[in-house]
């Protein structure tokens, strides 16, 4: 494949669950049009930003992470996915299953309101994906 300098000044930031790593490109590459975008694959994804007390310090290096990318890679648009049954929730943030899908949006719109003031007029879009049948179906979530 042959190397393209110029930027798509995209990033998308999703949980590291390398289960859903080929439908997470699959919706970046063809639905949302984004060839080549930034990566930022976490346990959790969007989770860190969203004020738990067990993440301070993973949103501390994510926020520095993303400031420093939106500087040098002049990105003008963000992408947050989660997605179900995430076990960075389950395990680490102890969220009971019947809390998850709740606790998951409340956390997404953390996690875009803390993007937005990252940059202004920055555009942030996310998704959250499930299973439906043998397929992973990626929702956009009115934040």
């Amino acid at each position: 494949v042959p190397f393209r300098p110029d930027r798509m000044q995209a990033i998308a930031l999703y949980c590291s669950d390398g289960r859903f790593g080929v439908q997470v490109d699959d919706l970046l590459q063809q639905r949302l049009l984004l060839p080549r975008y930034d990566r930022l694959a976490v346990p959790g994804g969007p989770a860190c930003l969203a004020d738990h007390f067990a993440t301070l310090r993973e949103a501390e290096v994510m926020l520095s992470n993303l400031r420093f990318l939106v500087e040098v890679h002049d990105l003008q648009r963000v992408v947050l996915i989660t997605h179900e049954n995430c076990a960075f929730y389950t395990h680490r943030l102890k969220i009971p299953p019947m809390q998850l899908r709740t606790q998951q949006h409340e956390d997404m719109s953390k996690a875009v309101q803390r993007t937005r003031e990252l940059a202004s007029g920055m555009t942030v879009e996310a998704f959250f994906a499930h299973i439906k049948d043998d397929r992973v179906v990626f929702e956009a979530m009115e934040i």
